[in-house]
């Protein structure tokens, strides 16, 4: 009775918040969302949100959202501008690099560089689905993006961060293999294997994005359509719909559950296996050889699972928009510019494969 009652005031206070949007003392006042967030009138002026009126009810729907990014300042725009496009092209060029550079040298086509090759691909997915239009929002007004856009930002964004999650368990079992049988390393993990592991972990992550994404945007949302982001992450637009979303909320926990908290168990689990292992090496060079590429794998899954944990795995009553804006920049922006940093400079194999090219590149000049 008393969750019954709770929702209630919650729609009530929602309606409210709806009515003083749709008012005609919008240019005039403030915006008031439910997460809390004031809007002043001088930062959108005179602006109201493009609603649906669906046929036959006379309950209308935003057919655009509004992503307030993380400043209304211009000069502060101006600065975080260039930084993100100095982060964006670091990203995809030192993706782009390690990709270039497997494809080329035939002593890379090995299961751990495709794996490898495939989560640079990912990675440059991911940050592209958010950052180039973050970058136009930043210098342009409004900061409007459609409804199918929305959706569209979301389930892509969904679906390869999904996949990531997955394929850092694939990346796991290939260290595993390695360390604890090496002399069986290319015959456990064969081609048609690692063909298979890596279509699957993409099949899945595009397969639940999809249920996520249409229970997120298949809820109503009459305004104010504010969202307190840089770009359409679930949480963050689902906190404006005008119904009680709980039932959404549950989804999402299983989702997470299946998509997160199972495969980070998974990569714990083989890394104990693979710590039991290196204890037994005597070679000390050996021994530190395999503690070293482990720890690059270790180091981008914390960036990646820690924030990313926290963000869809918590309740929705602890939802802080600020926050989140900056905790979802290292799931989204900073892990695809630490991969390759990681797996480049950390790697010999990347480094002679990368001055075989440039020797190339000077002989043919």
């Amino acid at each position: 009775m008393g969750s019954w009652s709770t929702a209630k005031e919650e729609m009530a206070l929602r309606d409210m918040y709806v009515v003083r949007w749709l008012g005609d003392e919008v240019g005039a006042g403030t915006v008031k969302t439910k997460d809390g967030l004031t809007s002043p009138s001088s930062f959108y002026p005179h602006q109201r949100p493009t609603m649906w009126m669906l046929p036959g009810q006379n309950q209308s729907w935003v057919s655009e959202f509004i992503l307030l990014g993380f400043s209304s300042d211009p000069t502060s725009n101006r600065l975080l501008f260039i930084a993100f496009l100095l982060l964006y092209l670091s990203s995809v060029l030192g993706n782009g690099l390690i990709v270039i550079l497997i494809c080329l040298d035939v002593h890379l086509h090995t299961p751990m560089y495709f794996f490898l090759c495939i989560l640079s691909l990912l990675d440059v997915g991911n940050v592209s689905t958010t950052v180039p239009q973050m970058l136009v929002h930043l210098l342009t007004q409004p900061q409007t993006i459609s409804f199918a856009g929305c959706w569209l930002q979301m389930y892509m964004f969904g679906a390869l961060g999904l996949t990531e999650c997955i394929f850092f368990v694939v990346m796991a079992y290939d260290r595993y293999v390695a360390i604890c049988y090496p002399l069986r390393y290319t015959v456990i993990l064969s081609w048609d294997l690692c063909t298979w592991l890596a279509a699957g972990t993409w099949a899945c992550g595009f397969f639940f994005s999809l249920i996520h994404t249409f229970f997120t945007m298949s809820l109503p949302y009459c305004g104010p359509n504010l969202v307190n982001h840089y770009f359409c992450e679930g949480p963050s637009v689902r906190s404006l719909a005008c119904m009680d979303t709980y039932l959404i909320e549950m989804v999402d926990l299983v989702i997470s559950v299946f998509m997160v908290a199972a495969p980070l168990s998974l990569i714990l689990a083989s890394y104990i296996r693979i710590a039991q292992a290196i204890l037994k090496i005597k070679s000390i060079q050996a021994r530190y050889k395999a503690l070293s590429t482990c720890a690059s794998h270790l180091t981008v899954v914390t960036f990646f699972y820690a924030p990313g944990t926290y963000i869809y795995m918590r309740p929705n009553s602890s939802y802080s928009p600020e926050q989140d804006k900056q905790i979802s920049l290292f799931y989204n922006v900073f892990t695809a510019l630490l991969n390759p940093v990681v797996y480049s400079l950390r790697n010999k194999d990347i480094k002679e494969a990368f001055l075989k090219v440039m020797g190339r590149g000077r002989v043919a000049w």
